[in-house]
C-alpha cells in the first residue's frame, strides 16, 4: 500500500503508512500531500479505495502512480 498516489481531483501524495484506529479499530491511511505545505492527512481505508462518482468522473478516489 505506501507509494505514490494521485487523487481523482489531481492532487499527488505519499501513502506512509496504514495503521490501526485505537478506538474503533478500523485501518486508516496515513499520507502525506506533495504540494503546498506537504500536511499529512488520515482516511479510513475503506474510504481511500473506494470507488467515486462526482462531477463526470467515475473511479477509484486514488491511484496508485508508481510500485
Amino acid at each position: 500500500m505506501p507509494g505514490r498516489y494521485r487523487h481523482f481531483k489531481g492532487g499527488e501524495y505519499q501513502v506512509l503508512l496504514v495503521a490501526r484506529d485505537a478506538e474503533t479499530e478500523g485501518q486508516v491511511v496515513v499520507y502525506q500531500a506533495l504540494y503546498g505545505e506537504k500536511g499529512h492527512w488520515v482516511r479510513p481505508l475503506g474510504m481511500f479505495v473506494e470507488h467515486v462518482d462526482r462531477d463526470g468522473y467515475s473511479g477509484p478516489r486514488f491511484v496508485k502512480i508508481d510500485d
